[in-house]
């Protein structure tokens, strides 16, 4: 007899689903707005494509079956003879690419599909982060490799300051909550991947105004995706408008930090490299530390 049984009710208990933090409608909406006129904002994925590229150059192997996920307007290009697959939370990118609309952090590929997948510039707006990277796991057949990127760290860390300040007094969150590079290597391991590697790297771009830089992040597809931020008002923009000015530089640029962090992880393999047992080593540090005679 259950517990319940026993107690005499017939109550169930479930989970509670855990809140999403970002809106999936408003953010396929931000990127099917952000389609038509993505090329002339598409500067940070350019920059992100050209580190994945830089990554993969290094690996001496070949791919045949590439997953690009979150793949925007389709302009990664992969390894010379292979068969590309694309898809987008956007149905507007997913067609241009001519891809698949889905969202990341669902499943949609059999176990084992792909030797290549990457993922640029949309991994920052998963609800389950965490999700997305297992399933990317498990869609790499083994000793198949993943090559991400993605905003985080202290990214827009100017915007979100003047933002605070224009709202002193009741702040709320404007700017989406980042992912540091330390948490961002132990996801790849939580995940299941072999061999992980995060690293960060910085673009600074100067800005002549508040403006400038908003009119970037909605050509991004960049802007908030939070559902529980409250309008911004006209005064609230006035004064962080002022604030972004009162940061400019001589030539009356405001710089604004773009942090991309890079993933690199191998689906498991018996192939690949394996750390050493424990106890197995065959010198003594403590010797190697002593001084010469």
């Amino acid at each position: 007899m259950s517990r319940a049984g026993e107690r005499g009710t017939s109550r169930r208990v479930t989970a509670a689903t855990p809140p999403e933090i970002f809106d999936r409608a408003r953010r396929r909406a931000r990127r099917d707005r952000a389609a038509a006129h993505f090329a002339d904002a598409a500067f940070i994925r350019d920059w992100m494509l050209e580190g994945i590229l830089e990554r993969l150059d290094a690996v001496r192997r070949d791919f045949t079956k590439v997953l690009d996920l979150g793949c925007f307007d389709g302009s990664f290009v992969p390894p010379v003879g292979a068969r590309v697959t694309r898809i987008d939370a956007g149905a507007r990118f997913a067609a241009m690419a001519g891809g698949l609309q889905g969202e990341e952090d669902q499943p949609h590929f059999p176990e084992a599909s792909f030797d290549l997948v990457i993922a640029a510039g949309s991994l920052d707006t998963v609800n389950d982060l965490p999700g997305a990277l297992s399933l990317i796991r498990r869609a790499l057949r083994p000793d198949g490799l993943f090559l991400g990127a993605f905003l985080g760290g202290s990214t827009l860390s100017t915007l979100r300051s003047v933002l605070l300040e224009a709202e002193a007094e009741r702040p709320a969150a404007r700017v989406h909550p980042q992912v540091d590079v330390r948490a961002a290597g132990d996801l790849l391991m939580r995940a299941g991947f072999a061999l992980p590697v995060a690293d960060v790297e910085t673009l600074s771009v100067r800005y002549a105004s508040l403006f400038d830089l908003v009119r970037d992040l909605r050509g991004m597809a960049g802007t908030s995706l939070l559902p529980s931020s409250p309008p911004l008002s006209r005064e609230t923009v006035a004064r962080a408008a002022a604030g972004f000015a009162a940061r400019a530089d001589a030539e009356g640029r405001t710089i604004e930090r773009f942090d991309t962090i890079f993933l690199t992880g191998w689906a498991p393999d018996p192939s690949q490299p394996q750390p050493a047992r424990r106890g197995s080593a065959t010198a003594s540090l403590a010797e190697a530390l002593k001084p010469e005679p």
